[in-house]
């Protein structure tokens, strides 16, 4: 019988692997004559080849046809968006109508706050994880501020109660129900950053309704990543990035997910004439009248450039068969790094991240045994031989196999490279 973590074992994995040919739609970065090893798609994902296409396509039109672009061919600008629409929708399980892509993940987030944040003196608290990305602390401690509240009594922060850093279903359900009756807004992670863990969002949505509060999510480290069923899970809103698993490029454009029942809300909002309805925006009309959905939401005109890689991208998830089948492999290939990880190397690397399949997505979260100093010495090292995770103060190595273009043998690779760096 073979041996499952052999060699011979992971080359036949590749050799089955019915998501191999995925791998040469990508641009894969090079380490003197070899492939980078590249763990890094939850930071920067690499860059499709039909991306330098799409965007050829647009440069193409501006520079034949300047203005009349907007109006003519498939891929005119005024409708460009719309172009990835749908296939964004099945990503994130959503009705087309519930999903827009415009705008950076953190003008979203507080895009969003302004609409679906409305503290009161009796209800002024967000509830969020302690140890956020700072980006997303920074946008709600400054809403708290705006609204004339106080951070230190009005943004709540959850705290792990699990020795590695990570939170229990339990310890959440705590927070939510001690501090219920003050709750505006409960802000969450689909995935927390730093940890890997992922989060059951639609009882977390759940328990967070059931205090009278709104649910909101960002999906940074989710999307791409996770099957995800944003209509079902009842979310009244959640926002992401669209350059880490979604490979659309460095600052790409972000994505927006308001739930249908808001799609012809009152709620307030900062508006713009793209969210105006399409069928009378150009009367240029004084009055705003918003189209119904997350579209209603927009500000500017979308920025094509920025737009095209990210059809690029939503076309390979497409061709791949999409999330479900990125997450067969995802599961497997995750969990061969752990196997390897626990079978070769637990006297060198911890697993911060949980070990329950279902508490996680493609990215593992390491630290060095030994202290911070020795894993950066083991981080530089890698890098030098040309496999690339990423650091995460104050001691995490995020190494993350995305599924499209990662092969079982780079799990196999980084292995035996920790090992030669442990035999120094």
């Amino acid at each position: 019988m073979t041996d499952p973590l052999s060699r011979t074992h992971i080359i036949a994995l590749d050799a089955a692997d019915p998501l191999r040919a995925m791998r040469n739609e990508f641009l894969i970065p090079r380490h003197k004559h070899n492939d980078q090893i590249y763990f890094c798609g939850n930071s920067l994902g690499l860059q499709p080849k039909g991306a330098r296409v799409h965007l050829n396509e647009a440069l193409d039109k501006w520079a034949n046809e300047a203005v009349e672009g907007h109006f003519t061919g498939n891929a005119q600008w005024m409708t460009y968006h719309e172009l990835v629409r749908e296939p964004l929708a099945r990503v994130v399980g959503a009705e087309p109508a519930e999903v827009v892509a415009m705008n950076t993940l953190t003008t979203n987030l507080h895009l969003m706050m302004v609409s679906f944040y409305r503290p009161t003196s009796e209800r002024p608290a967000i509830l969020m994880e302690a140890g956020a990305f700072p980006s997303d602390r920074h946008a709600m401690e400054s809403q708290v501020r705006f609204h004339g509240f106080d951070p230190a009594t009005d943004l709540i922060e959850v705290e792990p109660d699990h020795p590695d850093g990570t939170l229990s279903m339990a310890a959440i359900e705590r927070a939510i129900a001690e501090h219920g009756p003050r709750l505006a807004l409960v802000l969450w992670p689909g995935i927390q950053y730093r940890t890997g863990q992922a989060f059951d969002l639609a009882e977390i949505t759940r328990l967070g309704h059931a205090q009278g509060a709104v649910v909101g999510v960002d999906l940074a480290h989710a999307v791409g990543n996770l099957p995800l069923r944003l209509h079902d899970s009842g979310v009244d809103f959640a926002v992401w990035c669209h350059y880490k698993y979604l490979n659309s490029g460095p600052g790409a454009v972000a994505g927006c997910f308001v739930h249908a029942r808001h799609a012809h809300t009152d709620r307030p909002r900062f508006a713009g004439w793209w969210g105006h309805e399409k069928e009378t925006r150009f009367r240029m009309a004084p009055e705003f009248v918003p189209t119904p959905g997350a579209e209603g939401w927009q500000l500017s005109n979308p920025p094509i450039l920025g737009l095209a890689p990210l059809r690029a991208s939503l076309e390979l998830f497409e061709k791949a068969g999409g999330m479900e089948a990125i997450r067969a492999k995802s599961l497997k290939i995750t969990g061969l790094l752990e196997a390897l990880i626990q079978a070769r190397l637990s006297d060198v690397l911890q697993i911060i991240t949980p070990a329950d399949a279902a508490q996680r997505g493609a990215q593992l979260s390491l630290r060095v045994i030994g202290g911070r100093e020795r894993g950066r010495e083991l981080f530089e090292y890698l890098l030098s031989v040309g496999t690339v995770g990423d650091w995460r103060e104050p001691d995490v190595i995020r190494i993350s196999p995305a599924p499209l273009y990662n092969r079982y043998m780079d799990v196999h690779r980084f292995v035996e490279e920790v090992e030669t760096w442990r035999g120094f």
